[in-house]
């Protein structure tokens, strides 16, 4: 056996073969690459997606077992209907080619779609809450549609039965002028056609050879999630939220939704059921004009009866002519009889006038006479009271003086100077003798008071008392 732990160099064996240099097989791949892969279609997930200043987008593509490398050059980027974002699923459909700088291959992209409905259901919902963000969805945004347009837009397809739908129910309900814009409704630039139709319609003259609608719709038929997908792109979405019109949608059946129904003012289930939205039922509306009509002229009969009958009864109380002539005639009569008593009238109620002025006057004179009167006697009345008064004062002055007289020969004095008064006993004075009999009672009263004594004996001539020398008592009265 040979040893196997050191082994001999092995020349190789001489060849014919050209040689090639590095950048002549990389060429020589990337003719044989290109001619076999001309045209892929390469489904996987997006991966590392990236846009630098260039505004080319590098990604890679790739499923559970491989990658590839992937680029979007930049024109074909901005006509692309999807955004390429991390984790999406899509269909990538370019030419394969090499890069010899890495000794890799790639794939050129032209277009994306997306792959399978999970895929497409959450760049919807990722978009729904983005515009919703935005407040293009608000109730507030959302204008009244007109009851009765004169003219209806119509954007979709003029070839499909929408527009036929479309057409038939608005001849039977109420016959428009209506002004289709034909669009695609489908593939590549559908959405750029609608939003272009929406905002054509209102950039229309109201009074131009071709008017502006007074209501759009906005219609196509059912379909999957992909069919009706170009009503999901944010331009179609933006331009039915900025339309100055009222825009219906009606997009698909009525379990279809997609973003346009909820921008638009209002979303009809069916395109059949848009075009009811739109106008009202002539008929109806000529079945209640004939039954408003009805009513108007049952209220104009009954309200002109009762105008006849409060007519008449207004006649019947106006009274008869005659009977007018009769009562002015009378009146007539009666004022004749006043105007003929009127210069009597007139001449009492004149004289009456004159004996109240010269009542009025004989009572101003006597007024006038008795306020001067009244004057004099109150000068008289100052002067008798002040008469009166002095008079009173010197009577006054007269009397003190008698009572100061009187009173100095009051005989009251005299006892307070020490003499006696006699009285008899009926109070008379008594002056003499004579006065005073054996057994009489008499009073003598002194200044102080009264003493009553009884005479004794004979009364006797009065002695007269001669004083002593010495100056002794006075001598006996009795």
């Amino acid at each position: 056996m040979s040893d196997l732990s050191s082994p001999e160099p092995i020349s190789p064996a001489p060849s014919n073969a050209a040689s090639f240099t590095v950048t002549e097989l990389a060429a020589t791949l990337k003719r044989t690459v290109e001619d076999a892969f001309g045209y892929v279609r390469v489904k996987g997930e997006i991966s590392q997606p990236k846009i630098p200043g260039s505004g080319h987008c590098y990604l890679r593509l790739k499923d559970e077992n491989a990658c590839i490398d992937g680029i979007i050059w930049r024109g074909t980027l901005s006509k692309l209907s999807i955004r390429p974002e991390e984790g999406m699923e899509v269909i990538a459909t370019g030419r394969l080619t090499t890069y010899p700088a890495r000794s890799s291959y790639q794939i050129i992209i032209e277009s994306l779609e997306l792959a399978g409905q999970g895929a497409l259901l959450k760049l919807l919902e990722d978009r729904r809450k983005k515009l919703g963000a935005e407040g293009l969805f608000d109730e507030a945004r959302k204008k009244p549609l007109p009851y009765l347009p004169g003219v209806i837009g119509v954007v979709t397809s003029p070839t499909g039965a929408v527009i036929r739908d479309i057409l038939h129910r608005l001849a039977d309900r109420f016959p428009r002028r209506v002004i289709v814009c034909p669009v695609k409704v489908q593939g590549e630039g559908a959405a750029d056609e609608i939003a272009a139709a929406i905002f054509g319609f209102n950039a229309l003259a109201v009074d131009g050879d071709i008017p502006r609608p007074d209501v759009i719709i906005v219609a196509r038929g059912g379909g999957s999630l992909e069919d009706l997908w170009s009503f999901n792109e944010e331009v179609v979405v933006r331009a039915a939220a900025a339309s100055l019109v009222p825009l219906i949608a009606a997009v698909g059946h009525e379990t279809d939704w997609t973003l346009i129904d909820l921008a638009a003012d209002r979303r009809a289930p069916t395109p059949t059921a848009a075009a009811e939205m739109a106008v009202p039922v002539r008929l109806d509306l000529l079945a209640e004009v004939q039954q408003r009509h009805g009513r108007l002229m049952q209220a104009v009969t009954r309200t002109l009866e009762e105008r006849r009958i409060h007519l008449e009864g207004l006649v019947r109380g106006i009274p008869r002519l005659d009977m007018i002539v009769a009562q002015k005639t009378q009146d007539l009569d009666a004022l004749g009889e006043r105007l003929a008593e009127a210069p009597q009238r007139l001449l009492a109620a004149k004289n009456d006038a004159l004996l109240m002025l010269s009542g009025r006057l004989v009572l101003d004179r006597f007024t006038a006479d008795l306020r001067r009167h009244t004057v004099d006697l109150q000068n008289l009345t100052d002067r008798a009271v002040r008469a009166l008064g002095r008079a009173s004062t010197d009577a006054g002055t007269r009397l003190t003086n008698l009572l100061a007289r009187l009173e100095s020969v009051s005989p009251r004095r005299v006892l307070e100077r020490g003499y006696a008064m006699v009285r008899d006993a009926s109070g008379a004075p008594v002056t003499g003798v004579a006065g005073a009999a054996a057994g009489s009672a008499l009073k003598i009263e002194f200044a102080d008071g009264d003493v009553p004594v009884r005479v004794e004996g004979a009364a006797s001539k009065p002695v007269r008392s001669v004083p002593k020398k010495d100056g002794g008592n006075q001598g006996t009265l009795l």
